[in-house]
C-alpha cells in the first residue's frame, strides 16, 4: 500500500510516503535559493514533500536563516524550488509556522519583534549565527490587534504560496510554535476569548484554517498537530483528549485536504495514545496522515489496519533523496551527519549519495 497512488482532495499522489517537514536553515536572508531546490528536487519521488517551516511574517522568522514567505523575492525563491519539484513529477505543500516565543531577536530582521499568546519566555536557549546559543527572548503578550494581523499574514502567504506554484500548504499546529501555544494551557494563560477554555483556546487555529481557506480554498489546506507533545515546554493537559477532538471536528466541517498527526514517542517523548489517534481519524472526515518513527515496515503495517491514509517520514528523508526507491528494494540507508543538520551550504544537505551513485 505504501507505494500505491493516492488522490489527495484531486491532487494524484505517485505513492503514500510523505516527505514530513525538516528545518534545515539554508535560506540565507530568509529567502530560498537555487541550493534548496536542488534539495528539494533530490526528494521529488516521495508522494508528497512539506516543506521546512516557512514564516509568514517578519515576526515568525525564530531560526537563524529560516525561510519566510511575505514578499516578491521569496515567492521567486520558492518558484525555483516547486519548478524544480514538479519537473520531477513531484508534489509539495508549504508548511506555514510561525515561531511564536520560540526565538531570539539576533535571529530576526530589524524592526520584527518576538510576540506569544502570554509573557512567559521559552525555557532553553535558542541558536544564533552571531551570538551563539543564548536564552529565548521574552515576548511581548499579543493583543487582538496582534491576533488579527497574524490571521492576516498567514491568509497572504497561503496567496503567495499558490502564487510561488505549490500544491497547497500546511499550518503548523504542533511543536510548541505560535499555533500550539495557543493551543496549549501551560502556555496560554489568557483570561480572554484565545484562552480559558477548550473553545478560546482553539479559536485561533480555527480563525487561520478558516482565512486561508478562504483564500485558497479549504482542498489545499492541511494541519499539522501534535496532542501531548512536549517540544518547546509543552504538555499534556487534563483536557487535551475533548481539546484536540473538538478541534478536529471543527477542522473536518471545513473540508480541509488533510490533518496531520504528529507522534513524538520514538525521541524518547509521551507518546500519543493508540485510542485518541483512532478517535481523531474517525472524527475527520477526510484525509488523515500519522507521522513519528515510521519505516517500511511500520508504515505499511498502519496503511494496511487503516490507521491513516497516509505515512509522513522524517529523518530518512534527509538522508536519502532517493527514499522511496530504497524503500521498495529493501536497499540500505545512509547514515546521518548530525552536525550538519542547521549549517549552511550544500555539505550534510545535497551530497547523499543515492542507489544510482
Amino acid at each position: 500500500m505504501l507505494f500505491d497512488t493516492f488522490n489527495l482532495r484531486g491532487t494524484t499522489l505517485s505513492n503514500r510516503a510523505v516527505m514530513a517537514p525538516l528545518t534545515r536553515q539554508r535560506a540565507d536572508n530568509n529567502t530560498p535559493n537555487s541550493l534548496m531546490a536542488t534539495y528539494y528536487s533530490q526528494r521529488a519521488s516521495a508522494g508528497l514533500i512539506i516543506t521546512e517551516g516557512t514564516s509568514p511574517s517578519p515576526n515568525g522568522l525564530g531560526y537563524a536563516r529560516m525561510p519566510g514567505l511575505f514578499n516578491d523575492a521569496q515567492v521567486q525563491g520558492w518558484k525555483l524550488v516547486t519548478d524544480a519539484v514538479h519537473a520531477k513529477g513531484g508534489r509539495i505543500v508549504l508548511q506555514v509556522m510561525h515561531t511564536g516565543r520560540v526565538s531570539h531577536l539576533a535571529n530576526m530582521p530589524a524592526g520584527a519583534e518576538v510576540l506569544g499568546p502570554s509573557a512567559e519566555v521559552c525555557p532553553g536557549e535558542m541558536r544564533t549565527d552571531t551570538l551563539g546559543s543564548q536564552p529565548h527572548t521574552t515576548p511581548r503578550v499579543m493583543i487582538e490587534t496582534d491576533i488579527a494581523l497574524v490571521i492576516n499574514e498567514h491568509a497572504r502567504t497561503a496567496r503567495l504560496a499558490i502564487e510561488a506554484g505549490f500544491d497547497g500548504i500546511e499550518l503548523h499546529g504542533a511543536n510548541g510554535y505560535l499555533i500550539e501555544q495557543f493551543l496549549n494551557p501551560t502556555v496560554n494563560n489568557r483570561t480572554d476569548g484565545y484562552g480559558g477554555s477548550i473553545e478560546g483556546r482553539n479559536r485561533l487555529l480555527l480563525e487561520i484554517a478558516r482565512a486561508v481557506a478562504q483564500e485558497i480554498g479549504a482542498e489545499r489546506v492541511g494541519v499539522r498537530l501534535s496532542p501531548y507533545g512536549v517540544v518547546n515546554a509543552t504538555a499534556a493537559f487534563d483536557e487535551v483528549d475533548e481539546q484536540y477532538l473538538a478541534l478536529v471536528k471543527e477542522l473536518s466541517a471545513l473540508g480541509l485536504m488533510y490533518v496531520h498527526v504528529l507522534d513524538h514517542s520514538a525521541s524518547g517523548t509521551p507518546p500519543v495514545p493508540e485510542t485518541l489517534k483512532s478517535m481523531l481519524r474517525a472524527v475527520f472526515d477526510g484525509p488523515f496522515v500519522l507521522a513519528g518513527g515510521f519505516d517500511k515496515a511500520s508504515a505499511e503495517r498502519a496503511l494496511s489496519e487503516g490507521l491513516a491514509d497516509l505515512i509522513a517520514i522524517g529523518r530518512p528523508f534527509i538522508t536519502n533523496p532517493d527514499l522511496v526507491a530504497r524503500m521498495q528494494q529493501d536497499a540500505p540507508l545512509n547514515p546521518l551527519d548530525p552536525a550538519t543538520l542547521y549549517t549552511s551550504g550544500a555539505q550534510g544537505y545535497t551530497d547523499y549519495p543515492t542507489l544510482a551513485g
